[in-house]
C-alpha cells in the first residue's frame, strides 16, 4: 500500500473471481497464469484521477491473486494493475502504468477518456506495439464497482416458454424508448423504460412471448468512432462480461442499474415476456495488437487470447474485430460460463443468443460441433435448461454453420432470411428451397435429431435493412456513418424500387406496404420460431442505413408518430401473431412428412400448383416458377397437449403469389360437404376480418399479383 490511511488486509479466498462483499468487507480474487505480481487499487469515486489505496496481493492461489479487505462496502470503486513482461513477441503485453478491468466487474462505472495513454505501446514509436509506454491512465479509465447483489424477487424464475410458442422481438433498449412519448423523460433509453405501461402493454397487446435485448454487457466505444463524434451504439464491444451497462441507467448512483436491470427482469416477467440477451463472447473491445489495454491484455493476454501459432505478436481474427477469445484455455471457458450462470442464477434471464458463435467453436481452426464449449454448456444443470440461439457463422474460413449446431441450440436461420427475401422479391429459381424453409428447414435440422424451432426465422435484424427500408431503397445509404458508404454488406436483394426512399406516389406506397404484410404474413405463417425486429410493426425507417451501429440518433430511434399506414401495419402484424397462436399447425413440434397419417384422409402436407394439381418433380424444377400453395392438414399434426390430448386444428391452405400479374388458383377438391373459407389476403390494406366466404374444391380464387391469401377447410353448414 502505497497512499492514504492504513487498512487490514487478510489472506481471503480464491473463489469466486471478482469482488465479493459478505457484509463486513470484500474478497478480490484475480486470474493471472503469467503475471509476476498484482496491485489491487482503491478510488475514491469513478472520476478520481489517482488511487486512494494500492494494495499488493500477496496470496497466490492456482493462479488466482486473492486478498480480503475489512470494512470496505458496495460502491467501493477499483481496478487492478499487473506486473509482468513486456514481451508482445511471446505473447505477453503486462504494463503495470494500465489501469485494468476486473473481468468479473458487476458493475463498472464512467465511460473511457480516450488519449495515448490507453496503449500499452508508445503511439507513433517505429517499433509500434513493441514499445512501452509508460503513462498513467487511470484518471481516464472506467473503475470497477462493489455491489450489494440482494434484491427482492419474490417468486420470480425463469417462464420457460415452450419454443413451439415462442415469438421473439429483438430490440435496442434505448432505440425502443428514446422517443417514446407516453414514457417519462428521464426514464426514456433506459432498463426502467421497458417496466412502464405504455411499454409493456404495446408488447403484450402486439403478442410476443421474448424480447431479444441488443448487447447488454458494459461496452467501450471505439476511439476511431469517438474521434468522428459517433459511437458504438449497438454494443458488440463487450468489456464486462458481468456488468450490465450504465449508460441504459436512471440512477446516478453506482450500481443501483443492477437493481434496475433486475427490476426490468421482473416486471417483464409480470406480463409474460421472456428476456434473451445478445451476448458478445467471441471478443472483447482491445481489438488487435495496436489496440488499447484495457482489461484481458493486461491480466494475461496469452491466456485470454487466441494468437497466431508461431507468431504470438499477432492475434487469431475470426470475428473482424481485431482478436478471439481463446475458448481452449480453461480460465477463458470459465469466464464465459461463469458470466452465463451469472445472468441466469442472480438476473434471472431466460436466454442467450449469442454472436458469431462459430467463433466459440473453435478449438484449434475448425468450427468443432465437439468441442469444451458445447460440451459444458450441454452438462451444465443451469445452462442447459435456458434458449440457446446461434448466430451460426464468423468471418473465418468454413465459418457459415447454419444448420451444424448440436441438439439443444436454436439458431438465426439466415438462408430462411434469404429465401424469403428472393421470393417476395419476385425471384425466380426459388420454389424449391421456399418449400424448406416454411416448413421448418428439415433439411437443416431433422438429420440431426432437431426439430423445426431450431429454426429461429427472420427477414429483418438489427444488422440490416428495417422491414420498411427492404423494399423502399434499392442499395444501402450508410453516408452518416462516414466511411463513404462503403460499410455494411449489399446482399443483391434489389428491389428495383421506381422512387427510393420516401415518396407521395400511392402505388409505390400500396406496393410496400403490401410488400411488408407480405414478409409479415410468411414469417408468421413458417414452421419454426419467428424474430420479428424491433420497429418493424410500426414502419420504422432507418433512411436507408443497413448499419446503424454507430447512430445514437434519430436514424436508430424509433418514431412513435404513427400515420394511417403505419396504425394499419401494427394492426396487421398484431393479428397475425394471434392467427398464429389460434392454429397450432403453424407451430408444430415435428417435421411434416408429406404422407397420410393414420385416422387421417389427407396428408400431413401437400404441395399445388396453380391449377390445383399436386405438384410434380417437374414442377419443383421449373426456373421460372413463382406460385404454389401448401396444404397445411390440422387434423394430422400428430401431435398432443399438455395434457397429453391430441391437438385437433383447422385444415389451411396457403395461396402464394410473387408474379407481377394476379393468378388464378383452382382450389384443392374435397369430398362432399367440405368448403373453403377465405380467412386472409394480404392485397387488402389491412387485416379486417373479411366477410364468410365459402368456396368448393375446384373453384377458383384470384390472388392478387405480389400477395398471398389464407384459407380454411370446413364443413359446410
Amino acid at each position: 500500500m502505497i497512499a492514504g490511511q492504513s487498512l487490514r488486509m487478510w489472506p481471503g479466498h480464491p473463489y469466486p473471481l471478482g469482488a465479493t462483499w459478505d457484509g463486513e468487507g470484500v474478497n478480490f480474487a484475480l486470474f493471472s497464469e503469467n503475471a509476476t505480481a498484482v496491485e489491487l487499487c482503491l478510488f475514491d469515486g469513478p472520476d478520481a484521477p489517482k488511487e486512494s489505496h494500492r494494495i499488493r496481493l500477496e496470496e497466490r492461489t492456482d493462479q488466482v491473486w486473492h486478498v480480503y479487505v475489512p470494512g470496505l462496502w458496495p460502491g467501493q470503486h477499483y481496478g487492478y494493475r499487473v506486473h509482468g513482461p513486456y514481451a508482445p513477441e511471446e505473447g505477453h503485453r503486462f504494463n503495470s502504468n494500465k489501469l485494468l478491468i476486473d473481468p468479473y466487474a458487476k458493475s463498472i462505472a464512467g465511460t473511457i477518456g480516450w488519449s495515448d495513454a490507453m496503449f500499452g505501446y508508445r503511439i507513433g514509436d517505429p517499433e509500434a506495439d513493441l514499445s512501452l509506454d509508460d503513462r498513467d491512465n487511470a484518471a481516464n479509465m472506467p473503475k470497477s464497482v462493489v455491489i450489494d447483489p440482494a434484491f427482492t424477487w419474490g417468486g420470480d424464475r425463469q417462464l420457460k416458454t415452450p419454443w413451439d410458442k415462442t415469438i421473439i422481438y429483438e430490440l435496442h433498449v434505448k432505440s425502443f424508448t428514446a422517443q417514446h412519448p407516453d414514457v417519462p423523460e428521464h426514464m426514456r433509453g433506459t432498463y426502467a423504460a421497458l417496466t412502464t405501461p405504455a411499454v409493456l402493454d404495446h408488447l403484450v397487446d402486439l403478442g410476443v412471448t421474448a424480447v431479444e435485448l441488443l448487447p447488454m454487457h458494459y461496452f467501450v466505444h471505439d476511439r476511431y468512432l469517438a474521434d468522428r463524434g459517433l459511437t458504438n451504439y449497438w454494443g458488440y464491444n463487450t468489456l464486462g462480461f458481468f456488468a450490465p451497462d450504465i449508460r441504459y441507467a436512471v440512477s446516478p448512483v453506482r450500481g443501483r442499474h443492477v437493481r434496475e436491470f433486475k427490476t426490468m427482469v421482473k416486471t417483464l416477467h409480470s406480463a409474460g415476456i421472456e428476456v434473451i440477451l445478445d451476448v458478445v463472447y467471441n471478443h472483447s473491445a482491445e481489438g488487435n495488437h495496436l489496440g488499447p489495454t484495457l482489461c484481458f491484455r493486461g491480466i494475461d493476454n496469452a491466456s485470454y487470447y487466441k494468437l497466431v501459432p508461431g507468431d504470438a505478436r499477432y492475434y487469431v481474427d475470426y470475428t473482424g474485430c481485431g482478436n478471439t477469445l481463446h475458448v481452449r484455455h480453461p480460465r477463458a471457458l470459465q469466464l464465459i460460463m461463469d458470466s452465463l450462470r451469472y445472468w441466469v442464477m442472480d438476473m434471472h434471464v431466460d436466454g442467450f443468443r449469442f454472436d458469431l458463435a462459430s467463433a466459440l467453436a473453435r478449438e484449434l481452426h475448425e468450427v468443432d460441433r465437439l468441442s469444451a464449449f458445447f460440451d459444458i454448456l450441454h452438462q451444465d444443470p443451469v445452462l442447459s435448461q435456458v434458449k440457446l440461439i446461434a448466430e451460426p457463422w464468423d468471418i473465418g474460413e468454413g465459418g457459415y454453420q447454419v444448420g451444424n449446431f448440436p441438439v439443444g441450440w436454436a439458431e438465426w436461420n439466415g438462408k430462411y432470411r434469404d429465401t424469403i427475401r428472393r421470393y417476395i422479391k419476385g425471384d425466380g429459381e426459388q420454389v424449391a428451397e421456399l418449400a424448406y424453409r416454411l416448413t421448418g428447414s428439415s433439411d437443416l435440422y431433422e438429420g440431426s435429431g432437431r426439430r423445426p424451432f431450431a429454426s429461429v426465422n427472420f427477414v429483418t435484424a438489427h444488422d440490416g435493412f428495417t422491414l420498411h427500408d427492404l423494399v423502399s431503397y434499392n442499395s444501402k445509404h450508410n453516408e452518416a456513418n462516414l466511411e463513404e458508404n462503403r460499410d455494411g454488406t449489399d446482399d443483391n436483394l434489389s428491389w428495383n424500387c421506381e422512387v427510393e426512399g420516401p415518396t407521395n406516389n400511392p402505388d409505390i406506397m400500396e406496393l410496400r406496404e403490401r410488400q411488408k404484410r407480405n414478409f409479415v404474413a410468411l414469417l408468421l405463417l413458417s414452421q419454426g420460431v419467428p424474430m420479428i425486429c424491433g420497429g418493424d410493426e410500426i414502419g420504422r425507417t432507418q433512411q436507408g442505413n443497413n448499419n446503424a451501429y454507430c447512430q445514437d440518433n434519430e436514424i436508430s430511434w424509433y418514431d412513435w408518430k404513427l400515420d394511417q399506414a403505419k396504425r394499419d401495419l401494427l394492426f396487421f402484424v398484431r393479428n397475425m401473431i394471434a392467427f398464429r397462436k389460434q392454429h397450432p399447425v403453424l407451430r408444430r413440434r415435428r417435421f411434416f412428412h408429406g404422407r397420410r397419417l393414420r385416422g387421417s384422409e389427407v396428408k400431413d402436407l401437400a404441395w399445388f400448383r396453380p391449377d390445383g394439381k399436386e405438384m410434380t418433380d417437374k414442377d419443383w424444377d421449373a426456373g421460372d416458377a413463382k406460385s404454389l400453395a401448401l396444404r397445411l392438414a390440422g387434423d394430422a399434426i400428430a401431435e398432443t397437449d399438455e395434457k397429453g390430448r391430441p391437438i385437433i386444428d383447422d385444415t389451411l391452405l396457403i395461396l402464394l403469389n410473387a408474379h407481377h400479374m394476379p393468378l388464378t388458383f383452382t382450389l384443392p377438391a374435397h369430398k362432399r360437404g367440405i368448403r373453403w373459407q377465405s380467412l386472409l389476403d394480404t392485397s387488402a390494406s389491412s387485416f379486417h376480418p373479411q366477410k364468410v366466404r365459402l368456396l368448393k374444391g375446384g373453384a377458383h380464387y384470384e390472388v392478387e399479383s405480389r400477395s398471398l391469401a389464407v384459407l380454411r377447410l370446413r364443413v359446410h353448414e
